[in-house]
């Protein structure tokens, strides 16, 4: 949070009710950063929070009073209310075209709309634009945004609002272009500031694991039995995104708090992108 530009989504944990033989539905919330795609300062990481709650009280109380900034999220109403309840300018919100796009995905497949196919392919050159600028500087990226994206996007609001005012009001094609324009502010951010993505996948991918997870062993028996689902992953999957061996991580920061190596004020050099900087040295005269 110390950053200015931090992803959020939430996923369902289900946990074993004390004495009973049921669960009921908590929450993990996972906060992720990667400043790679625009050669930024965050490194590739995501802390996951258990939570009872799915709330705006849940969110607010995650982010503290601390976080000022981007918080690129999905369209979850709690996200909108978390920002109306703030001081204004705090926290923008930046939306996701994924999500925007996967309601077209979805009308396509149901109804071979040729409407929906089309804005599926206009979607795609923004797309195309953004693999081709990955990787460059803020400045670079928003430089080609304004010149290549921000007429796309803005003949694609045009076609939106169009088709719009054409179909009916109860179709499907009709919901999907409601949530796109609703949203719009959130999902043109990237066009003003080439830190944002034009998604929120940096964090959904982080998802995906804990989805794996949940499958296999079903349910968190208590609700510290979250809290310690979600620190646990939150270190591992952290060294995945900094293609750091989990086990071998792990092993070796036990091994040097527990021998006093590593005093509680340098913990944050064992951080997996910290320590993976220093070893990187060793390795190399070890190669040579």
């Amino acid at each position: 949070h110390s950053f200015q530009h931090v992803f959020c989504d939430e996923t369902p944990l289900p946990v074993l009710e004390k004495g009973r033989r049921r669960t009921r539905k908590c929450q993990l919330w996972a906060h992720a950063v990667d400043d790679g795609p625009w050669q930024g300062p965050a490194p590739p990481a995501v802390a996951y929070v258990f939570s009872t709650g799915r709330n705006t009280e849940a969110i607010a109380t995650q982010l503290g009073d601390d976080f000022t900034g981007i918080l690129q999220v999905d369209g979850y109403g709690a996200y909108k209310a978390l920002v109306k309840r703030t001081r204004r300018g705090k926290i923008r919100l930046a939306f996701c075209l994924a999500h925007a796009r996967r309601k077209f995905v979805a009308v396509h497949k149901t109804t071979q709309s040729t409407a929906a196919a089309e804005i599926l392919v206009e979607i795609a050159a923004i797309y195309a634009i953004e693999k081709r600028i990955r990787g460059g500087t803020a400045d670079q990226r928003l430089a080609v945004r304004q010149v290549e994206s921000k007429p796309l996007m803005a003949a694609l609001k045009r076609r939106l609002t169009e088709l719009l005012a054409e179909i009916s009001v109860k179709s499907t094609l009709a919901a999907a272009i409601r949530y796109t324009l609703r949203h719009w502010d959130g999902l043109t951010l990237f066009l003003e500031d080439g830190r944002v993505e034009v998604d929120s996948n940096t964090v959904e991918r982080s998802m995906r694991i804990i989805a794996q997870g949940r499958h296999s062993s079903l349910f968190a028996g208590s609700e510290r039995g979250g809290r310690t689902w979600a620190i646990l992953a939150s270190l591992l999957n952290t060294c995945r995104l900094n293609d750091v061996d989990p086990l071998t991580w792990l092993t070796d920061v036990l091994e040097r708090i527990v021998s006093g190596r590593t005093k509680s004020h340098q913990l944050h050099e064992l951080l997996a992108w910290n320590w993976k900087a220093a070893r990187m040295p060793q390795s190399l005269q070890e190669a040579a």
